[in-house]
Formats: structure tokens, sequence, C-alpha cells
């Protein structure tokens, strides 16, 4: 994994992100290993948005980061893709996490009908195709854009957020320098 980047402060009154920062992953293990890293930082209201096209590695991160949930508290479970369930939720004993694949929405209309709002508030929320939430996109959330490189398995990722908590922690997690 290498990182790219550097984070940007956001002085009051501008619009920029309060943290911008891009990764290398070179290969699946790479990706799911900054997942794992991440998973036992979440807390209720957390919401993770994950953009790129399709086989970018949405599903994947998202897999790994509900696993490594699951495991931490000794529980085991198959993550499917919520491709045409749109929802699929997990409880780890400590929080519900949501796993949201928005693909076949066409707005926050329908997005809210699912419940998503109350699960922002409550759960541990990762949203494949956030697009379609529309105003009902949490300012506070992680956004992480995957795209595929000229390299098979090769992926970047480009983590942007509005909140600095999300610099800190992915500090904590190691991956700020490269190192895990």
């Amino acid at each position: 994994m290498q990182r790219l980047g550097r984070d940007t402060g956001t002085p009051p009154g501008a619009t920029h992100a309060a943290l911008e920062r891009s990764y290398t992953f070179n290969s699946v293990d790479e990706t799911c290993r900054f997942a794992a890293s991440l998973a036992p930082h979440l807390n209720a209201g957390d919401a993770i948005l994950l953009q790129g096209g399709l086989g970018a590695g949405k599903t994947h991160f998202a897999r790994c980061v509900i696993q490594k949930r699951l495991a931490t508290f000794g529980l085991s479970e198959d993550v499917p893709s919520p491709t045409f369930t749109l929802v699929q939720t997990y409880w780890d004993t400590v929080v519900e996490l949501w796993h949201c694949d928005l693909y076949r929405l066409s707005g926050a209309d329908d997005a809210q009908e699912l419940g998503i709002d109350e699960a922002f508030d409550a759960a541990i929320c990762l949203v494949e195709w956030p697009d379609r939430l529309g105003d009902m996109t949490p300012p506070d959330a992680l956004s992480l854009t995957f795209q595929m490189t000229a390299d098979p398995g090769v992926r970047l990722v480009t983590a942007v957020s509005q909140d600095a908590r999300w610099a800190e922690l992915l500090d904590r997690c190691g991956f700020d320098d490269g190192h895990e």
C-alpha cells in the first residue's frame, strides 16, 4: 500500500475537505487490511460512502469491514452483496451495521423509504452508490472512491471528508504513512 497526497486543513469559512488522501492498494488483500484496520474504530453514526465503477472494490471493502467487526466479537456470517436486497444488516453485539447498495434506486426518496436516514444516526453505514442519497448524504461521512488502474488488481482509493475526525482515525490505523 502506498499513500499519495496530503491532508488539507479547513480554515473557517472554507469549502474544501478537512481530509483528502489517496492510497494505492496493490492487491485485494491490501484493500481488506485497510478495511479491517478501520473496522474497530467505527461507531454508531459513522457512515462510509463507497463510490466507484462496477468491480472497483466497493463490496469487497464493505465485506471486509463487516467480517472484521463480527470476528472481533467472535461472530462469523456470510456477507453477500446487497445488490438485490438493497440493504443487509448485521449485529456485532454492540452496534448494527448496514451495508447498502443503492445502485437500483432512482433517488433520495427511494433511499428514505429504506429507513437509511434513521440508520445514519444509530448504525454504522456502508453505502455503495451514495449519489442516490441526494440531500440525505451525511455531511460528516467518509467518502471512499475506488478506481481501477491499468495494473490488474491494483486500486487507487481516494478518501475525502469534511470531518477532520476521519483524518485522525486514519492516522491511528497506521495508513497515513504507508505502513500497516
